[in-house]
């Protein structure tokens, strides 16, 4: 029973366009996506320059387009302010709270078991 499972699990992460763990995942696994996310998760609305405070080993370039795929994504919403200079400001939307939860669980065993991976 246990190798029958094992096959249609396999098939189910096979398809490369319906996989739902493959092209969920790949959304917000970039090297910065999910950093982006933890700090809209701490305010209510974030300005861009908060962000790129926040992580400064990130390039404006990088940021600006981690920003754009989550915002393409449906994960975080951009409110631009009309005001003179504009303002700009980045929240996640429910559908980015929503997996907060999930990305607050991951967070808590990198810092459990960091010590444990083998540094190069």
């Amino acid at each position: 029973m246990k190798g029958l499972e094992l096959k249609e699990n396999i098939k189910k992460y096979a398809g490369i366009d319906t996989c739902p763990v493959r092209n969920v995942i790949s959304r917000f696994s970039g090297k910065w996506a999910i950093l982006v996310l933890c700090v809209l998760s701490e305010n209510e609305s974030t300005r861009f320059n908060t962000i790129n405070k926040a992580i400064h080993d990130m390039s404006p370039k990088v940021l600006t387009d981690t920003l754009r795929n989550l915002e393409s994504d449906g994960l975080i919403s951009r409110h631009v302010y009309a005001e003179i200079p504009p303002r700009v400001e980045y929240s996640l939307t429910d559908l980015g709270k929503s997996l907060m939860p999930h990305i607050a669980g991951l967070i808590n065993w990198a810092l459990d078991h960091f010590s444990d991976f083998k540094k190069e």
